[in-house]
């Protein structure tokens, strides 16, 4: 297994929209568990192939306090949505920034399981929140497209401000070759 590198906003690689996984196999396997690894390590909840570059429709999601409930899910469709919820959610993606965001209360997904077979799931609570912004990433939508324009500008001079001070600190570290 190995970690895999989360893209950051601003990062135009993330708006790109991810491709239907066309079959499972061996290389689909080691993804997922690769993105598993990478959202443990990273203390998140929900990983979108996109965050890590790869243009593939799979999410990997674990909201569980013990950390003991791994989901993967591929080709993930909302088929259904009952209610509205405004919850806090922040973003591996987006780090440091954490916002109101108004979803379904209650979805039903269709997607694939890691094994290729098909599956129906029904969540709700931050589940449902979560397998929601999963999708959102794998269509190329971020959580901070529902704030205002205004928000959004902000939250992203500030992050390109942290991303220009630690390139500074790593070119000025004893070593750097350039």
């Amino acid at each position: 297994m190995a970690l895999l590198e989360i893209l950051n906003f601003p990062d135009p690689r993330l708006r790109r929209p991810a491709r239907p996984v066309e079959g499972v196999d061996d290389a689909l396997h080691r993804t997922v568990e690769d993105m598993f690894e990478t959202m443990y390590e990273a203390r998140g909840i929900g990983l979108a192939a996109t965050q890590v570059n790869i243009l593939k429709q799979i999410a990997v999601i674990d909201v569980s306090e013990e950390r003991n409930e791994p989901r993967c899910l591929i080709n993930p469709r909302i088929v259904e949505r009952e209610g509205e919820e405004s919850r806090q959610e922040g973003c591996l993606s987006v780090p440091g920034v954490f916002a109101n965001v108004l979803r379904a209360e209650k979805i039903r997904v269709e997607a694939l399981d890691r094994e290729g077979q098909a599956m129906t799931l029904d969540a709700d609570g931050l589940l449902a929140i979560c397998i929601q912004h999963e999708i959102d990433h794998l269509e190329g939508k971020l959580f901070i497209d529902y704030l205002s324009p205004l928000k959004r500008q902000r939250i992203e001079k500030k992050l390109l401000k942290v991303q220009k001070a630690e390139r500074i600190d790593s070119a000025s570290r004893p070593g750097h070759a350039g």
